[in-house]
């Protein structure tokens, strides 16, 4: 209770408290308490499989390592295979949100294009998000092109800079034990040293 105005003070809850956790599952609009884990670990391993096919698939588009193109088929260079890749990205993207727009899952309330569009908070952050996103990819292609897709894909470090902003920025793993400190740290050193590892070999590719 504040005495000089008569309200409550709210205080803010610490990172990796029960009191945090509650509070930001209220804000999410996907709620995670109740929910199987493992239908949301079904999903995120689909999601994992999607991810880890589109680089070869470009690789065999461009490089074709496994000579499954027909005799006498050009190679794609890196830009036209880019550009089909952002086209295929593009349509996929619209399909999928108006079909949750209008048929959400994990009983989430239904919406309509017209609301979407008039709903304009927060659209700068993913507008943002989606413009890093394709220009990265682009690199990442470019780099692949240069230096061979695997080593493309490893130096682009994804668990190390998730790790990264989720230590630094979000505030996750605080107040957790010695065990998940051991654990991460072991990931992330694996990880550097088979980064390590893929640069100095992909030197010696002919």
């Amino acid at each position: 209770m504040d005495p000089e105005k008569g309200k409550e003070s709210k205080v803010e809850a610490q990172f990796g408290t029960a009191e945090f956790l509650v509070e930001l599952e209220n804000k999410r609009s996907i709620k995670v308490f109740d929910r199987s884990i493992w239908l949301g670990l079904a999903i995120t391993f689909f999601s994992g499989v999607c991810i880890s096919l589109f680089s070869p698939a470009l690789n065999i588009a461009t490089n074709d390592q496994f000579h499954l193109l027909k005799k006498r088929v050009p190679h794609l260079v890196v830009y036209t295979a880019f550009f089909y890749f952002t086209v295929s990205s593009f349509v996929v993207s619209v399909v999928l949100n108006i079909i949750f727009l209008y048929h959400p899952i994990l009983k989430l309330p239904k919406s309509s294009f017209k609301a979407y569009l008039k709903d304009s908070k927060g659209r700068g952050w993913a507008l943002l998000a989606g413009l890093l996103c394709g220009f990265g990819n682009g690199l990442q292609f470019m780099g692949g092109q240069a230096a061979g897709y695997a080593a493309a894909d490893s130096v682009e470090a994804l668990p190390l800079v998730s790790t990264f902003w989720a230590i630094l920025f979000f505030g996750e793993y605080r107040n957790s034990s010695r065990k998940t400190y051991t654990l991460l740290v072991s990931m992330l050193l694996m990880f550097v040293v088979a980064v390590g590892v893929l640069m100095a070999s992909s030197g010696h590719r002919k």
